[in-house]
């Protein structure tokens, strides 16, 4: 019990991992000021001190929460300062205490405590026996299993008969967790105490019975191995002293292995490595698994290319005719190709270098990379990445382990058979990561030009020289690409083939080669150019041609079908038998609508497979200022519709709307074709423009589509992807688009028929083209507005018209 009459002012010290206990001795070192101060204090008074512990060891200043309630209230008998100011000191304990509140924390721990008085029984009784024959029943297996208890300790207790004072006494002098002594502690009733220790000492001689069990488990194994290596060496003694060791053989491959390593002119290091594996597989034994292992790492090493390299053929004028031959179009690529073959005529001994492929899906990345290997008389070896999530699929697994093989890289450098090859890493923006490691990680030494003279493959444990490859890797996306390996590569971007492109790659590659792989001569089948400008617009819809070719090769298919059963000897495919040939049409162009409508706006989309045509629909609602949006969209687009609202909602007097519509109209925002998700910032021009129709009623041009970014100003930034956009505005009927002006530099990237078919308005503000885009005369009638638009900003009027390209 708590006697609350006796509470007492005292000097506190915090304990940390250690706890005191009535009538018990502790030494212990005190290094924190803050309890120096407070055993000075002590040591001045009447040398009583109230010892807490702290909950969490790794406190260094601990507040209030941070100690536990119940302490003890000590004497201290011996202070002993040490060299850099600590102290060692030791006390007696007097008193179980409970920390009632502190009336300071500096410079010490000054508290007040009330003593908590325990009520010994008069005899003692059954339980009370019962309770401490078990305790020492439980000390002495305990001592059995705990080698560091003392012998002492057992004895000493054999002639108590005080239930609390055994179970302070044990507690205090056996290890167990501070928090397990602090439930001891905390405990004022002697029966229930010893009955806590009772279960602390189960728990620990249970703990302790199987780290025995382990150790023996340990040891056994460890003794059957010793014993196996004894006997085994014994056996190799006999069989060398019988003449059964190591046959002929053995030792004319270990003769072989070391001709093979001496005439491989390795570096040195390398050399004295495969020397030292020899020199081990000669002391095991034929048949022996470490000797399967080493034969596998010297057959894997010496089969590699260490000094054998391929002539380069640095020649621009014939890179440049292998590109033409193997390629149409895609002339910036081919003229950075150019340039790179051009440095290493100048220069033959620039190491290899790294260029990174960016493009969507066909448009031929990969055939690229080959060609430059053709063009550069390089052995090509190509690592497909995608779906690699393992480390040591890139480096290669320790040669320790059961199938230990090399990495990808140095089993390509393998295969291509040379030390100088051309390396096509495909879909590098495709790698994952997971537990096994980051194989990104492990390619930014292969990728490095400083650090990849000397890559270190898990398998070979040796440095080899990676200077001389050449690097072309491919990605379908660079934002997936992580930025450390982005920066070791020089990155050129493909963009999507043009109809056009489409139609000339058909005509001079895709065609021939179907044809001859049908079997069929040139003369057998015809297409025309109007007939393949069809199948690329009702039968395909990608940025490369891998859909094109498969729809040649159904023609080819059926072509050959049809000359068998029909006995023709040649045919001509028009526009008219496709639907014979292909089947009906997968994709039809939207055409211009049949008139001008109110909130009804078409956009342009990048997509991966190209550019599409993005309509976006406003309705206006009388309701109470709700927005909706629909269609699947993402985040930036949704931010970027509220943007544009923000806008309208800072311009409505400017432009005739009601002020106060967001709050007593309902605006349903809706992009069709809610089945494909959609995001991004560039749809922000289209829906703020088809918000102003909705709400004003003037209906927006149906030859007129735009892509831009809108602020909350109304200002017009830039977007990628025009070049795809615009495409697919001259597909769609469109006469005129309009763009960010900031883009207007980018039109001469665009292809020279779309570029006259189109008319280009570029802007820098909304306001510059509301009269472009709307039609102000067939205005409708919104409430109770009906007058024109006329933006009045603060420009001069020369400026405040749109630049028509």
């Amino acid at each position: 019990m708590i006697d609350n009459n006796q509470n007492e002012r005292i000097p506190m010290l915090a304990l940390r991992g250690i706890s005191a206990f009535p009538d018990m001795l502790l030494n212990f070192d005190v290094e924190r000021q803050i309890s120096v101060a407070a055993l000075e204090k002590a040591m001045n008074l009447d040398r009583r001190i109230f010892l807490l512990a702290q909950r969490d060891l790794n406190v260094e200043d601990p507040a209030i929460e941070d100690l536990y309630v119940i302490g003890t209230i000590c004497f201290v008998k011996q202070i002993l300062r040490m060299p850099g100011g600590g102290v060692r000191v030791m006390v007696e304990g007097k008193n179980r205490a409970r920390l009632v509140k502190v009336l300071s924390s500096h410079p010490y721990f000054d508290v007040e405590v009330a003593k908590i008085i325990e009520v010994e029984p008069s005899r003692l009784g059954d339980q009370a026996e019962a309770l401490i024959r078990q305790t020492q029943a439980l000390l002495e297996r305990y001592s059995e299993l705990a080698p560091s208890v003392s012998p002492d300790l057992l004895a000493s207790i054999m002639d108590l008969d005080s239930a609390g004072y055994i179970a302070d006494y044990v507690a205090q002098n056996i290890y167990m967790k501070h928090s397990k002594k602090q439930e001891i502690l905390d405990e004022p009733r002697p029966i229930r105490r010893i009955e806590k220790l009772n279960n602390i000492l189960l728990g620990e001689i249970e703990v302790l019975e199987i780290e025995m069990q382990l150790r023996k488990k340990t040891s056994d194994r460890m003794m059957k191995n010793q014993r196996e290596h004894i006997l085994r060496e014994q056996m190799k003694t006999i069989q060398y002293e019988l003449g059964l060791g190591m046959n002929d053989d053995a030792f004319s491959d270990i003769d072989e292995y070391r001709e093979q390593i001496l005439a491989l002119k390795a570096p040195p290091d390398v050399e004295e490595k495969l020397l030292k594996e020899v020199s081990r597989l000669s002391k095991q034994s034929y048949a022996s698994s470490e000797a399967s292992v080493i034969r596998t790492y010297l057959d894997t090493c010496l089969a590699l290319p260490w000094n054998k390299t391929s002539k380069e053929r640095a020649d621009v004028n014939k890179t440049r005719a292998i590109l033409d031959a193997d390629h149409y179009g895609l002339e910036k690529v081919k003229q950075r190709i150019v340039e790179f073959v051009a440095v290493r005529q100048f220069a033959p001994d620039t190491k290899g270098g790294i260029l990174c492929l960016v493009g969507p899906p066909g448009t031929g990345k990969t055939s690229i990379g080959m060609s430059i290997a053709k063009a550069l008389n390089r052995n090509l070896a190509r690592i497909s990445l995608g779906g690699v999530h393992d480390e040591a699929e890139i480096r290669g697994h320790r040669k320790t382990y059961v199938g230990a093989m090399p990495g990808r890289i140095i089993a390509a450098v393998n295969q291509a058979g040379t030390k100088n090859p051309l390396l096509l890493l495909d879909e590098i923006d495709k790698l994952g990561s997971d537990y096994r490691g980051d194989p990104s990680a492990a390619l930014l030494e292969a990728l490095d030009p400083e650090q990849n003279h000397s890559f270190r493959d898990h398998y070979l444990e040796l440095p080899f020289d990676l200077s001389d490859t050449i690097f072309i890797t491919t990605a379908n996306n660079k934002s997936t690409i992580p930025r450390p390996l982005l920066d070791r590569m020089e990155v050129i971007e493909l963009s999507s083939y043009t109809d056009e492109e489409k139609v000339q790659i058909a005509k001079n590659h895709l065609l021939p080669k179907q044809k001859k792989k049908h079997g069929l001569k040139s003369r057998q089948l015809s297409i025309s150019d109007a007939t393949i400008r069809d199948i690329i617009a009702g039968y395909t819809r990608e940025s490369g041609v891998r859909m094109l070719e498969r729809e040649l090769a159904t023609i080819c298919r059926k072509t050959a079908l049809k000359f068998i059963d029909e006995g023709k000897k040649s045919l001509t495919v028009k526009s008219s038998m496709l639907d014979e040939f292909l089947g009906v049409k997968k994709y039809k162009n939207e055409g211009l609508r049949a008139s001008d409508e109110v909130g009804l706006v078409r956009g342009l989309a990048w997509t991966s497979v190209g550019g599409e045509i993005l309509d976006v629909e406003v309705n206006v609602m009388d309701g109470t200022g709700k927005l909706e949006l629909t269609g699947n969209l993402g985040d930036v687009m949704k931010e970027s519709a509220r943007a544009g609202l923000s806008y309208i909602r800072s311009r409505a007097k400017q432009l005739n709307i009601d002020p106060e519509f967001y709050k007593n109209k309902d605006i349903h925002i809706h992009f069709p074709e809610g089945a494909v998700p959609k995001d991004g910032p560039s749809a922000g021009i289209t829906v703020t423009l088809a918000v102003i129709s909705a709400l004003t009623g003037a209906p927006v041009r149906r030859d007129i589509a735009m892509t831009g970014e809108i602020t909350l100003r109304g200002r017009i930034l830039p977007i990628g992807g025009l070049k795809e956009k615009t495409m697919a505005a001259l597909r769609s009927g469109i006469k005129t688009v309009i763009i960010p002006q900031e883009n207007e530099r980018d039109l001469e990237e665009i292809d020279p028929l779309v570029r006259n078919a189109l008319s280009f308005i570029t802007t820098d503000h909304i306001d510059k083209i509301l009269d472009c885009a709307l039609d102000l005369k067939a205005i409708h009638v919104i409430g109770a507005h009906e007058v024109p638009i006329v933006p009045e900003i603060n420009e001069k009027p020369e400026d405040n018209r749109p630049r028509l390209h």
